[in-house]
């Protein structure tokens, strides 16, 4: 064995015990990688869309933006200008899927997010202006949604990777590890239950061997007190029998 393992009952009962809960381990586990994997697809689908989505609309607010210049000229030292602080901010929260905390990015607009810039253009380009104001504002919309599915679908990914080496581990490794020691134990204990078994077996057997002998004894000296005309007696004394006994070998 990989580890030195005393083999007992006790021993034996804790890694039926480990293997049980293995077993409940791997089971868990499993449950848990199937709920990322869904959660993990349904964020990879809308990543997807959502790039392409973004594509496109980038590419519209570039084009009003040429637009725009075109109408209103250079307008951006003006737009650098007038604005004094960020009119957007990002909120980040955390949703728990099957213990995994994703992170969500959302857009806070501020009340006085128009400012200055609603009397920008009043000359001439007021409207192209507004329009790629706008659609710039939706692309940083869409562009913080993919950020915020791009970091989930990550995270997802590692913790994934993570859970299935778990199961793993735990289907190919640690579970068969706990059954081969089982069967080691059980094996050792045959194999000790045997030597007590040949044991007894030995000592029933001196035992016998001693009985036998000691009968043998007896009989022995039955036969030679019957041969003397002296009937033997269980559990007597000869000193305490008939006064008429005689005994040669006796000296009274």
């Amino acid at each position: 064995m990989s580890q030195q393992i005393t083999p007992s009952r006790m021993t034996l009962a804790l890694f039926k015990q480990k293997t049980i809960s293995a077993r409940k381990g791997h089971e868990l586990l499993k449950k848990k990688c199937d709920c990322l994997k869904t959660r993990f697809r349904s964020i990879m689908v809308a990543l997807l869309d959502n790039k392409m989505k973004m594509d496109e609309e980038m590419q519209k607010a570039f084009l009003l933006f040429a637009e725009a210049q075109w109408a209103a000229g250079q307008f951006n030292s003006i737009v650098k200008d007038s604005i004094k602080k960020a009119f957007i901010r990002v909120d980040i929260s955390t949703e728990n899927i099957a213990g995994v905390m994703l992170p969500n990015l959302n857009l806070k607009e501020l009340e006085d997010s128009e400012g200055n810039l609603s009397q920008l253009g009043l000359d001439k380009g007021g409207l192209a202006i507004q329009r790629t104001r706008q659609k710039f504002k939706e692309c940083l919309y869409l562009l913080v949604k993919v950020a915020s599915l791009q970091t989930s679908f990550v995270t997802l990914d590692e913790v994934i990777k993570v859970t299935n080496r778990r199961v793993n581990a735990l289907e190919h490794v640690v579970i068969p590890e706990y059954m081969r020691i089982q069967v080691y134990i059980n094996q050792e204990l045959d194999e000790m239950a045997r030597e007590d078994l040949f044991r007894i077996k030995k000592v029933l057997d001196n035992k016998r061997k001693v009985i036998a002998e000691e009968d043998a004894e007896v009989a022995k000296y039955e036969a030679m007190m019957a041969a003397k005309g002296v009937k033997a007696q269980g559990g007597g004394n000869l000193i305490d029998q008939d006064d008429k006994i005689q005994d040669e070998d006796i000296v009274f």
